[in-house]
């Protein structure tokens, strides 16, 4: 909006009036969503970074553990347990609201698993393929909590950059551009209220001159008919 585009009337500056009033409460409004967002976000930041090292450490200890059972198993051992699943882990996703925000919630079943629901025969493996299997379904677990955090750290972190730029949106541009816009409309009545008023008071003294004029003449015309008679 430029200024000078507006209509200088009182109407147009109580419209303007109304839509800065209505624009600084969006602004107070979204600066409040703003700061919530990012407190919300840092909070699921701290969360991921913790479930981030445990994902690395059970990284680590799955791997350990399944070298273990390879070297004293053998790797046919090993690769007979893993085949012999007997249920595929299910994910279910769902959502929740953070402050306006849908996110996923991923619903896992059947990642940790009994020894006897795995599948393989308890006869033919020892307990080390046994520690191996629980390693990486913890591990699973694990990463479908960390995919849960980084799609919601995602999307929060989309929310607050686009509520940032609304913001600013409103604080830079169009809050100034109304104001500019009032204070021309204001500063343009007042001229015109100067204008109105100089000639008003022309056109009062035009009034009394052509009063004065008048009544001189009628003077004169008076006095002439005096002198006649």
């Amino acid at each position: 909006m430029v200024a000078e585009d507006v209509k200088p009337t009182r109407k147009d500056l109580m419209e303007i009036k109304e839509r800065i009033e209505l624009s600084e409460q969006g602004h107070e409004t979204l600066e409040k969503k703003r700061d919530g967002l990012i407190m919300e976000f840092m909070e699921i930041l701290e969360e991921a970074q913790d479930v981030r090292e445990s994902m690395e450490d059970d990284y680590t200890e799955a791997q350990k553990r399944i070298n273990m059972a390879r070297a004293l198993d053998g790797d046919v051992a090993v690769r007979g347990a893993a085949s012999a699943r007997a249920e595929t882990p299910s994910i279910e996703l769902q959502s929740k609201n953070i402050m306006g925000v849908v996110v996923p919630q991923i619903e896992a079943t059947k990642v940790r698993k009994d020894v006897g629901e795995r599948g393989y025969s308890l006869l033919d493996t020892s307990a080390r393929i046994d520690e191996a299997a629980e390693s990486y379904e913890e591990l699973l677990d694990t990463i479908i909590l960390a995919a849960e955090i980084e799609t919601a750290m995602k999307k929060m972190l989309e929310e607050i950059e686009k509520t940032k730029r609304r913001v600013n949106a409103l604080e830079f541009k169009l809050i100034p551009e109304l104001e500019e816009a009032r204070d021309f409309i204001e500063l343009r009545l007042e001229e015109m209220e100067r204008e109105e008023i100089f000639r008003l008071k022309k056109i009062k003294n035009k009034k009394e001159e052509e009063a004065k004029e008048e009544a001189r003449r009628r003077r004169e015309e008076l006095e002439a008919a005096a002198a006649d008679d």
